[in-house]
């Protein structure tokens, strides 16, 4: 019996937990207005970063179109121009300085993370899936930048001459080029290098040396991050430490929390970008190159990943999800519309897993437990929508810089951005870290103002893309599991003939609280109940 309050004491209303909630809009209520703002302004706290990022290329160009107009880098002089274009120096050596410890302890985490004998058959196939899909996605970026080239406006030409792994005492106007074998030797001679110390800031190259007059061969060590040599170590060494089992978990605890620090810091140089892409966009301005023709580039450029990213996301991964399985992959892709539009929204791959579980699960009839094994790996190693505009922001600057690609770098560039999508971070600017250390292994200056400028547009649909192949393959892996399962675990329903009584014996209805003794076989008919009570 519900025990009723005191009189002359209200009843207390019930308690709901500490969120507070709107009241519902009623007309002429002023509750609502309320509710609005704080749904902006939580809206705007979410994408803070974002408007910053844009108010701050905007402010560039202004800056920047100012000091132009004022004289430029002439009316300003070495020492004012130098203090001026600081800021934005400052933010590239802040990226360049978070590559080696970026790139060791995610690859080593995420490898280490990867169990093949706790995975499985299953795991294998997903894991050769996200693979095939990033190869896929790095070879239509470069292909479609190297068709429609972005970095080269009408007057230049194509090509440009010079070798980035030549040192600079050599003269490059007559430099012989390099041997596609030579290049091909130097890259398998990085895979592995003699000295991991060394490899933080050197690599190996086949280069031409002036002597008396002519240009001879010669091999060693030039400038530059071997980034192959290291993702190569990185990987082998998270494999082993997963092989030690037990013993390896305190290393691999060590990894990951590395790996932590590095992205807590990674955020905090994130923060700093707006102030460094202002002046990085008013320096490039105020050195007097050609506004429009800037704009230009980064208007094809912007086309080329959109357009590479809109032919993965629609044709290749719908063709190769049909084929496998021959079913409308229109109809399993709108099944997760609501997950892609959150993603867009939010930039992240991480931070709307519990969404994109829920969809899969609900909508396209994949079952719990392939969720929740597939996709959280796909968050950490598939990358597709990076990768490919990785691989278009690469050759784009190689393009702007006049510098060339040869079809081994082209090759590096594909198995650097597929390589360092395993453990990439899924936070917002995530791909631009990863950028910088494929420009370090091609050889490339690490000059991203420009990219870092749009990459608030460019990464909301690189994570679109991303969390699409996850969604996929868990489709794909719920298909292999359906057609690979026994026959005996299915039942059968068989057609089972029995002999009837044409009148059954009426059986007594039993009470469970009472048990049945039978008597002996001359009085069969009588029995005896007691109570279990």
């Amino acid at each position: 019996r519900r025990r009723e309050p005191p009189r002359g004491r209200p009843r207390s209303p019930p308690r709901t937990g500490s969120r507070r909630r709107c009241p519902k809009r009623t007309p002429g209520a002023a509750g609502g207005g309320s509710c609005s703002r704080d749904r902006v302004r939580r809206c705007l706290r979410a994408n803070l970063l974002v408007l910053l990022t844009v108010v701050s290329v905007v402010a560039g160009v202004a800056l920047g179109l100012g000091v132009s107009a004022s004289g430029g880098s002439a009316a300003l002089g070495p020492a004012r121009q130098a203090a001026f274009a600081f800021p934005g120096e400052l933010l590239l050596r802040l990226l360049r300085m978070i590559i080696l410890p970026l790139v060791v302890c995610s690859l080593i985490g995420g490898a280490a993370s990867l169990d093949p004998s706790a995975l499985g058959r299953m795991g294998a196939w997903a894991l050769l899936f996200f693979l095939v899909t990033t190869l896929i996605a790095s070879a239509l970026g470069v292909g479609i930048a190297l068709a429609l080239q972005p970095g080269v406006d009408g007057t230049a030409a194509g090509t440009a001459i010079g070798n980035a792994s030549v040192p600079s005492d050599v003269s490059q106007d007559a430099v012989p080029s390099k041997e596609v074998l030579d290049s091909f030797l130097d890259l398998v001679r990085n895979l592995f290098p003699s000295n991991l110390v060394s490899a933080t800031f050197r690599s190996y190259s086949t280069y031409y040396t002036k002597d008396n007059g002519t240009y001879v061969k010669a091999a060693g060590e030039v400038e530059g991050m071997n980034i192959l040599g290291l993702v190569v170590f990185a990987i082998a060494f998270g494999v082993c430490l997963r092989k030690l089992g037990p013993e390896g978990e305190l290393l691999i605890r060590f990894f990951n929390s590395f790996n932590d620090a590095t992205m807590v810091l990674v955020s905090w140089i994130m923060w700093y970008a707006p102030v460094g892409i202002l002046f990085l966009v008013a320096s490039k301005i105020a050195e007097g190159d050609d506004v429009g023709k800037l704009f230009a580039k980064l208007g094809k450029y912007i086309l080329c990943c959109l357009l590479g990213h809109a032919i993965h996301g629609l044709l290749v991964l719908p063709l190769i999800y049909f084929l496998f399985t021959r079913k409308n992959p229109y109809r399993f892709l709108w099944g997760i519309t609501d997950t892609l539009a959150t993603r867009f929204g939010t930039a992240s791959s991480s931070a709307t897993l519990p969404l994109m579980m829920k969809c899969v699960e609900e909508k396209n009839g994949v079952s719990k437990h392939i969720c929740r094994f597939i996709l959280p790996i796909g968050a950490t190693v598939n990358m597709d929508g990076a990768a490919l505009f990785q691989c278009v922001a690469a050759v784009f600057i190689a393009q702007n810089k006049q510098l060339p690609l040869n079809f081994v770098k082209i090759i590096t560039i594909l198995v650097t951005a597929t390589a360092s999508s395993v453990g990439a971070a899924g936070i917002p600017a995530g791909g631009v870290l990863t950028l910088a250390i494929i420009l370090e292994a091609v050889g490339l200056p690490v000059d991203i103002s420009w990219i870092l400028a749009v990459d608030w547009l460019v990464d909301r649909s690189c994570t679109v893309l991303n969390v699409e192949g996850d969604a996929f393959g868990a489709g794909l892996l719920q298909h292999y599991v359906d057609r690979t399962k026994p026959a005996s675990s299915v039942p059968q329903l068989l057609e089972v003939k029995t002999c009837v009584d044409p009148m059954p014996v009426p059986i007594e209805e039993g009470n469970p609280l009472l048990k049945s003794y039978p008597r002996p076989a001359a009085d069969a008919d009588g029995f005896e109940k007691e109570s279990v009570m």
